[in-house]
């Protein structure tokens, strides 16, 4: 499954893998079904994107200052991706990650996709100093002078329907990243992988 957006975006959002129902059917992450829904209707109010539905492929929506990766790029069996479906995927989140040269923040939906990002973060250098970041709904991480990380809840319709997650929580976390963006436009996006 592709990337959905522009790789000099500032905002990546990790998700964990294409829907069987909506992104593998539709071709496009986040499309085609309520997760995309609820997910596409928080970047529109916080201005990621320039409409509220994401339908199909050539629905007209475009994402703006975003892009949407996932960890795991097909559809996992019962939604849980195995060890090896990381690692034979792992290379295009770490290609994802270098492409994107004016990286300011990452948004992961859910536990999965923050240890993904984590990942990546680590492997780059990314982290503050002291114990690595926790996985919670609204967590904030930031080192001086390189991208964000930001948690969420996934946006699945098991967290949506019991009001785990709800619209108001996730536009708050859209909202923050859209703060983080623009207050952060003077600094360097991003420093080189640590080797």
């Amino acid at each position: 499954m592709p990337d959905f957006g522009s790789p000099r975006a500032r905002l990546l959002i990790v998700g964990l893998a294409p829907g069987a129902h909506g992104a593998n059917r539709t071709g496009r992450m986040f499309t085609g079904d309520r997760s995309g829904d609820f997910l596409n209707r928080a970047l529109h109010e916080t201005g990621f994107a320039n409409q509220l539905t994401s339908e199909r492929r050539g629905d007209g929506l475009v994402l703006q200052d975003a892009c949407i990766t996932a960890a795991v790029h097909c559809a996992p069996p019962g939604n849980k991706p195995a060890r090896e479906e990381f690692e034979a995927c792992g290379a295009h989140l770490t290609a994802t990650f270098d492409a994107m040269r004016a990286l300011h923040g990452v948004v992961a939906l859910g536990g999965i996709a923050f240890r993904a990002a984590l990942l990546q973060f680590r492997a780059r250098g990314w982290l503050a100093e002291g114990p690595a970041p926790r996985f919670g709904h609204g967590a904030f991480s930031r080192a001086p002078g390189h991208p964000f990380l930001l948690a969420s809840y996934h946006p699945s319709q098991q967290n949506t329907f019991t009001g785990r997650l709800t619209p108001e929580m996730l536009r708050a976390v859209f909202s923050r990243a859209r703060s983080e963006i623009e207050a952060g436009a003077g600094r360097p996006a991003r420093q080189e992988r640590s080797q």
